[in-house]
């Protein structure tokens, strides 16, 4: 029964398949031998009465004796000679039982094979269907039998699903218009009240109060949509990307605020050419908030290690940054959307709890991953790994 339950289906079916024709060829082969060995037996003739004819008493006494000796000489000699043959028979039914074994076990892997054919097509042909391909159907012919009606099934389940991303597309479109525009008639309203003359106080301060919160808003939105992006795979074209050029624009452009915390960077400037292939905005969306996380989230003169390499055709970046002790399990929920630290990273309370759901969204949208990890020193260790692709010709790109 264990052989049964474990391994693969084509494994169980082969075991019963086997039993099956095994236990039926013992069974004929029984049969065949407990016919064999039904004896016919009949009454031997006795011996003439007296007063009979044939000869005087004493001789005729003398030769039923002999016939019966020889009788009974004959019935030994055929007794031996059907123990032989039941012995023979025995031996040959055992050779045939080994024989038909093996025969059924081969027997049995070939049915189970043919029977699990459309079941393997099935199989591969839903591997191959992704968020980006959904429009795909396993489209099965044959008899209307249980495999085609699991293959219906599936495909029912596809243009369910497709329905649903494209209704999903259609949303983050419309959102990324509806919402922004009452933001930007906020802001408007704000411009216009603050830029009349002699606008009251009141007003002047309620502009410098709303003013950063529409800012955290419309960063809020941006992120949500991205991370929907992300998510269903809408990257558009694929291009090679430069991730070290990516890494050196993004600390440029938080230069201010690299120096208003008084952080030292390493490993900035002359990373290693690192390309792969995907969508340039998406893939600079997620250094950028890598390179965020490493300044919002980081302590008054601190500092900041990048590092850039390639191993076994993945692209890998690492930026690392000192700082307290942090809990591997609560690290772990960073990639959540709206999980954070609080109190154990410094300036928890000004980022959206989105920066690092999206850098895993768009990692593993390229084929990658995201890796946090709480160093033992202090700090938290990013890493992504995305695969390496070769750069454009001319820029010196590794190849993949």
């Amino acid at each position: 029964m264990g052989v049964l339950r474990g391994g693969t289906v084509r494994r169980r079916f082969t075991m019963l398949y086997a039993a099956g024709f095994l236990v039926s060829g013992a069974v004929l082969l029984a049969l065949s031998y407990l016919m064999s060995g039904t004896r016919v037996t009949s009454v031997a003739p006795g011996p003439p009465p007296d007063g009979g004819s044939g000869g005087s008493g004493g001789s005729g006494g003398s030769a039923v004796a002999t016939a019966e000796e020889r009788i009974q000489d004959l019935q030994r000699q055929l007794a031996e000679v059907q123990g032989q043959q039941n012995h023979r028979l025995l031996a040959g039914s055992l050779v045939a039982l080994l024989v038909m074994a093996g025969v059924s076990l081969l027997l049995g892997r070939v049915l189970a094979g043919r029977v699990l054919r459309p079941l393997r097509m099935i199989t591969s042909a839903t591997r191959r269907i992704s968020a980006d391909n959904l429009h795909e159907r396993l489209a099965v012919a044959g008899p209307a039998d249980e495999v085609k009606e699991l293959a219906d099934t599936v495909d029912s389940l596809l243009e369910r699903l497709e329905a649903s991303f494209a209704a999903q597309r259609r949303f983050v479109g419309n959102a990324s218009h509806e919402l922004r525009t009452p933001l930007a008639t906020m802001r408007a309203s704000l411009d216009v009240a603050v830029a009349k003359p002699e606008p009251a106080a009141q007003t002047v301060a309620l502009a410098g109060r709303l003013r950063p919160e529409l800012d955290r808003v419309d960063r809020l939105l941006d992120g949500f949509l991205l991370l929907a992006r992300a998510q269903h795979g809408a990257l558009g074209e694929r291009t090679p990307v430069a991730l070290g050029d990516v890494v050196a624009q993004s600390l440029t452009a938080r230069a201010a605020g690299i120096a208003a915390k008084g952080l030292t960077v390493e490993g900035g400037d002359g990373l290693p050419p690192l390309w792969t292939r995907g969508s340039a905005a998406l893939l600079s969306r997620l250094v950028e908030n890598v390179v965020d996380n490493a300044v919002v989230h980081n302590q008054e003169g601190g500092w900041i290690r990048v590092s850039a390499g390639r191993e076994d055709g993945r692209a890998r970046l690492v930026v690392e940054t000192g700082g307290r002790a942090l809990d591997q399990g609560r690290v772990d929920r960073l990639t959540r959307p709206f999980d954070r630290l609080g109190a154990d990273r410094t300036g928890s309370e000004d980022g959206s709890g989105l920066g690092l759901s999206v850098v895993a969204a768009i990692a593993e949208a390229h084929g990658g991953r995201l890796a946090l990890l709480a160093r033992p020193e202090g700090g938290l260790c990013v890493t992504v790994v995305l695969p390496a692709a070769a750069g454009p010709e001319g820029t010196g790109g590794v190849a993949a």
